[in-house]
């Protein structure tokens, strides 16, 4: 992805150990992020995650650092300028609907973190938290990423971005409130089932934040979709059921099958029309 001496979001908190020095300081985190990407898949709530056991090592420091971060801050640079073009992108088709679009927070944190979610340890992943309207990131993850599950490339760091940021539009837009207000008063089967809707949508969603972006700034590098793509198979129920426990329970799926990943995704990229994206009404998955 082309994002060198682009514009970067100012709407980034720094609070991982090192404050606003730009200094990358990865924690106890990496030992634990294969139960991140399993408790982020699998699990899907920052509510259910393990709770932090050493608050002291989440570091506090919250600095609206955006476009002061060094640039040897490599991976902070890039999720800055993700987080930037996603504004602009959906300020303009949140404007064409006459509705306003409020800029979500991207927070970088090492550990463990505080949201209005409660306390998380890295093992939560990347996760959007409606409570403060925040996506909490540590960097950690996509090294994770990209090691144990074969999804390397800066696109896939993309992919996880946009996704993230949009769960922040499916909130703005009353469905993530009434999705999670399904909660027990549903059975836990049918819950699930609304929770992969959730999920594809919200591939769709990153899928169509890929179009506009290519549109307006030609963002785009070869094999760009193909690493988000991978990463979108990468993060599958179906594929990390099967490698974590040797089978799949299809009742249990929170996010979808790899394919329906992928699909849902090239489908908000090839179309970039939201209205193509209502998977809860959609015949097919």
């Amino acid at each position: 992805m082309r994002y060198r001496g682009r514009r970067r979001s100012t709407n980034v908190e720094d609070r991982r150990r090192g404050g606003a020095s730009g200094k990358k300081v990865v924690g106890g985190g990496i030992g634990i992020i294969i139960i991140a990407i399993i408790v982020w898949i699998l699990g899907g709530n920052p509510l259910d995650v393990l709770q932090v056991a050493d608050v002291g090592d989440m570091g506090t420091g919250q600095v609206d650092y955006g476009s002061d971060i060094p640039e040897d801050d490599t991976m902070a640079v890039f999720v800055s300028v993700v987080l930037a073009d996603t504004e602009e992108v959906w300020e303009d088709i949140f404007r064409q609907s006459g509705e306003v679009y409020r800029k979500p927070k991207l927070v970088l944190y090492s550990s463990a973190v505080q949201s209005a979610c409660g306390y998380s340890s890295a093992a939560t992943g990347p996760f959007y938290c409606p409570g403060d309207e925040k996506v909490y990131i540590d960097l950690a993850f996509f090294d994770e990423l990209k090691r144990r599950f074969g999804a390397p490339g800066d696109f896939a760091i993309a992919y996880v971005v946009a996704h993230e940021i949009g769960h922040h539009v499916q909130n703005l837009l009353g469905i993530l409130p009434e999705v999670q207000g399904m909660r027990g008063r549903v059975s836990q089967k049918e819950y699930n089932q609304l929770m992969v809707k959730t999920e594809l949508q919200a591939d769709f969603l990153a899928g169509l934040w890929a179009h506009h972006a290519e549109r307006r700034w030609r963002i785009l590098e070869a094999g760009d979709i193909d690493e988000a793509l991978g990463a979108a198979s990468a993060v599958g129920d179906d594929r990390l059921q099967k490698q974590m426990q040797g089978y799949v329970v299809p009742d249990s799926f929170t996010h979808g099958t790899s394919e329906q990943r992928q699909r849902w995704f090239y489908k908000g990229f090839q179309t970039g029309d939201i209205a193509m994206g209502d998977t809860f009404s959609a015949q097919t998955l």
